[in-house]
């Protein structure tokens, strides 16, 4: 069974920055892609960033030009930064490695941003 465990999130003003982390149980570059979604309350879970074993990222279009997502293979993680960060940004935000067709989902961190 894998494991996601994320870290990183907090408490932000709007306009600041983070760092979110994502550590995998297992080799990262054995999943399709390694992506971030984030859920707010009332709200369905959104993809926000993803990142295929071949490079190829995909942006929501809602943080295109503020958001980046890395992975550094040796540690099995993934990383997403977040700057310019909107009161709109705030949710909790889960790491998810797609498995081909099979999907493991990390517990979530909250990011909060104040106006």
């Amino acid at each position: 069974q894998v494991q996601l465990v994320e870290s990183g999130g907090g408490l932000v003003q709007a306009g600041g920055s983070l760092r979110l982390s994502c550590t995998a149980s297992s080799d990262i570059f054995s999943f399709h892609s390694m992506d971030w979604y984030r859920q707010a309350p009332g709200r369905q879970r959104d993809l926000v960033a993803s990142l295929t074993s071949g490079g190829t990222t995909i942006y929501a279009d809602f943080v295109k030009g503020r958001f980046i997502i890395s992975r550094d293979n040796a540690k099995n993680t993934v990383y997403l930064q977040m700057d310019n960060l909107k009161p709109e940004d705030t949710a909790v935000y889960y790491c998810n490695a797609d498995g081909y067709g099979a999907d493991y989902w990390g517990q979530g961190t909250q990011v909060t941003v104040s106006s």
